[in-house]
């Protein structure tokens, strides 16, 4: 026995010797020489790293986090079991992070997602799972935004030249970056840095952990882009995070987007609807009454309350700014038009579409105002009948009367920090009101241009049931109401029950699409336009992807190349405008074409039938202008 333990003890002496002249296997690649041109633009890009630093630390972004969790599937590839959602306005001044968008209190009385002002890292820790391992490091995963806010130079990584590569119309010199020196929190992977003014443009890669520096089980992998919002200012727009397993997590991964908006918020601008012109010598016959019946008196009380919670909602950065001519006039509006016209709809206004700039699947009237979440359009088909399934829906609540609590027409009520928005302004419906909106619905829709079309619309309302028993995140509404009830089944059942059930390996069957397919939102100003993109039929089941996340890629411009193109297009589009900026209160809105495909199955559009308008004794008129107009902003 003695023998036994000797003859261990040399044997471990020797594999110990063995290893410790053994030679050591190098982390990363060896560095090459840069040429003197290359290591200029590394340096003029680590100078602008520090502007970048100082310039976001004078905004309050909104920063919007969606995580789905996901395992492996034998035809999918992978398939959604879980999600969190999260939404921020963050305050770069105060280190990086600040507040929680709350949300509404549930059930048990709990409130909000994640308090203090460590809400939006500390819930992101646990959201990632990060928690499980090690104490988070605070600037974690904001600094997925940076690629090192605090030692981004050459002493402290190597750089090693790629190629050139172009992204969108901007020029980049591709460089891999390693550390030189050991310690947590510092990155290694890919960037590419613009070759004008030296703006590291997207970087992705990983962390080095808390340990060593190989160890990047602590850290997500991740693409992080940004874009040129101002002259001379690149900023964070998207990131997208993936990880096919993770550390304790058996056969689980993640998906995650980030998006960036409201670097310029500012306070909305509102003209009135009444507009007034002055006519020489004109003498006034009209019978118009000076007075206001009590009628009037009501609906001027429910408008004015309209307003304010649409202002508040704007400037909170939740609702997006009015584009002319924008997706919201130009297809939104003009469904509900055709809608209105053929089932005579009584309106005391026009309706009118705006869109919260959530991906959450949620959808709400304020007033005359159809509010539609971003998310929401995103992720229905191309397909007209689908969105007007949804706006059916909550016109049938304008039309029974089921509108906003007028006790925000008291402006005072709305004085309140934006991150109070969801928990402060009530604007979802209850079980009663949906209940009746639906069954009018159903028939506004069986008597519209849509009649024949509406099995599409149905598989899109079946798709969201389906994914909706895991996506809960994903459907649960912030501001208004969800597309489903409590029980998970969908509010327009009829609607639903009439569709053909999903067939994945119908690649002719489209029920919905992944997150982003519709709209992109400008990070700077807030406005949303249309995608100017291809639209490509799916090869095999894993190409549909519905109401999933996606990894996220920019056509980068610069910004004076964007503005050329948007003054471009804005003179093109000027014939086409007409009178229609300033509409009055008894006059219809313009007729806009509806959205066209590019490819696949072409969707119905305004054309096929004549396009009605919402006046008190409609004509049917025909859509005019460009079917899809473009817009010049940067295309995801």
């Amino acid at each position: 026995m003695m023998y036994r333990k000797i003859a261990l003890t040399l044997l471990t002496v020797a594999l110990g010797t063995s290893g410790a002249y053994a030679k050591k296997t190098p982390l990363y690649e060896q560095t090459h020489q840069l040429t003197p041109d290359q290591a200029a633009l590394v340096q003029k890009a680590i100078g602008q790293e520090k502007i970048l630093i100082k310039a976001i630390q004078q905004r309050t972004p909104l920063v919007e986090t969606y995580i789905q969790d996901t395992r492996p599937d034998v035809k999918l590839y992978q398939v959604p079991v879980g999600d969190q959602y999260t939404l921020s306005r963050v305050d770069f001044g105060k280190g990086f992070f600040d507040k929680t968008y709350e949300a509404k209190d549930s059930a048990g009385g709990k409130k909000g997602w994640f308090k203090g002002s460590f809400g939006a890292i500390t819930g992101l820790t646990k959201a990632l799972g990060l928690d499980k391992h090690f104490t988070y490091n605070p600037t974690g995963f904001m600094q997925m935004m940076f690629l090192d806010p605090t030692g981004f130079d050459q002493q402290h990584y190597a750089f090693s030249y790629v190629r050139r590569e172009f992204l969108g119309s901007v020029r980049t010199w591709v460089f891999d970056v390693h550390p030189k020196v050991p310690g947590m929190g510092r990155f290694y992977g890919r960037v590419w840095i613009e070759d004008q003014d030296g703006n590291v443009v997207r970087f992705n890669g990983t962390y080095t952990g808390p340990r060593a520096e190989d160890d990047s089980r602590y850290y997500f992998h991740f693409d992080s882009w940004r874009m040129n919002v101002q002259p001379g200012i690149w900023l964070p727009v998207a990131i997208y995070v993936e990880e096919s397993t993770r550390a304790g997590e058996k056969n689980e991964g993640l998906k995650a987007q980030t998006h960036f908006w409201g670097y310029s918020l500012k306070l909305p601008t509102r003209d009135s609807e009444s507009v007034s012109m002055k006519v020489e010598d004109a003498e006034d016959k009209s019978d118009d009454s000076q007075d206001v019946s009590p009628l009037q008196a009501s609906r001027q009380w429910v408008l004015q309350a309209e307003d304010n919670v649409i202002d508040r909602l704007e400037q909170a950065g939740l609702v997006a700014p009015l584009t002319p001519n924008g997706f919201e006039q130009t297809v939104l509006d003009q469904i509900v038009t055709n809608l209105v016209v053929p089932n005579n709809i009584a309106l005391s206004m026009p309706v009118h579409c705006r869109i919260m700039l959530t991906n959450t699947i949620e959808t709400t009237t304020v007033g005359n105002t159809i509010l539609l979440s971003k998310g929401l359009i995103d992720t229905m088909p191309r397909d007209e009948a689908t969105i007007a399934s949804v706006i059916s829906l909550e016109l049938a609540h304008i039309a029974l009367g089921h509108h906003i609590d007028t006790r925000y027409a008291f402006n005072d009520r709305l004085l309140f920090p934006d991150e109070a928005s969801f928990r402060k302004i009530n604007m979802n419906h209850n079980d009663h009101d949906n209940q009746e909106a639906a069954a009018k619905a159903q028939a506004y829709l069986d008597a519209s241009m849509y009649k024949d079309k509406l099995s599409n619309a149905g598989l899109f309302w079946e798709q969201v049931a389906d994914r909706g028993q895991v996506l809960k995140g994903l459907n649960s509404p912030r501001l208004g109401d969800s597309l489903l009830k409590t029980d998970g089944t969908p509010w327009m059942t009829t609607l639903a029950h009439g569709a053909p059930k999903i067939n994945w390996d119908d690649l002719t069957q489209s029920p919905a699409l992944p997150l982003g397919s519709w709209l992109k939102t400008d990070p700077w100003d807030d406005h949303v336009h249309q995608l100017n993109s291809k639209l490509y039929a799916p090869l095999n089941p894993r190409d549909k992807m519905p109401l999933e996340v996606t990894p996220v890629y920019f056509r980068l411009q610069r910004y004076d190349e964007a503005q050329s193109q948007a003054a471009n297009a804005a003179a093109a589009a000027k014939p086409n405008a007409g009178a229609a900026a300033q509409p009055a209160v008894s006059d219809p809105p313009p007729p806009a074409p509806a959205p066209q495909s590019t490819g696949g199955t072409q969707p119905p559009t305004a054309s096929d039938q004549p396009a009605p308008s919402q006046a008190e004794g409609p004509q049917p008129q025909q859509t005019g202008g460009s079917p899809n107009p473009q817009q010049p902003n940067p295309q995801q």
